[in-house]
């Protein structure tokens, strides 16, 4: 069996590449999560997101689904992290993780998403992925991040995470300097 450490992000090819982004509403300490209808993970609890069609970039692919699952327009989108999913059928995703906190128009159901603003001290990881426990904080803390998960179905086997620490945290290294004086 594959293990999370075993996937290099510099090499590892996915079968599909696909987008998370997460809105957040700062004043209100909230952010806009969704219940999902269809597709991986239909049952779960989620943020906006999906696949990135041919030729198209990353954050393109972010604000279109944002738009067509939840019917809000984002922009000023910031890159949280990266995902790297092996599932044991074969199956592998390549997420990127944005957030933001600009937006327009209302969260309105499509028949994709159900969603709703969440207070980030009650997010329910007991209805998400499991691997969202291990990542999402670090995103809400902008702390960035690179998360490798190998998955049966939806139960985690193995994991790994790569996470820089804030600017000044213990090494008081500036994270510009981080990756190369580490």
């Amino acid at each position: 069996m594959i293990r999370a450490r075993d996937i290099d992000p510099d090499t590892w090819s996915a079968v599909e590449d696909a987008v998370l982004c997460f809105v957040r509403d700062i004043e209100n300490d909230k952010v806009l999560l969704i219940n999902k209808k269809t597709g991986l993970g239909a049952g779960l609890i989620n943020a906006p997101g999906g696949r990135i069609e041919n030729g198209e970039t990353p954050i393109a692919a972010a604000i279109r689904e944002t738009r067509e699952e939840v019917g809000l327009t984002v922009d000023g989108l910031n890159h949280g992290g990266d995902l790297f999913f092996q599932f044991l059928d074969g199956h592998s995703i390549r997420g990127f993780v944005f957030w933001t906190e600009h937006w327009s128009g209302e969260p309105i159901e499509t028949s994709e998403a159900d969603p709703f603003w969440c207070d980030i001290r009650r997010i329910p990881y007991e209805k998400m992925w499991p691997d969202d426990s291990w990542w999402l904080p670090h995103l809400l803390a902008n702390r960035p991040f690179v998360g490798r998960f190998v998955f049966d179905g939806e139960n985690m086997m193995s994991m790994c995470m790569d996470v820089e620490p804030m600017e000044g945290h213990k090494t008081g290294i500036p994270r510009a300097e981080w990756r190369s004086s580490m």
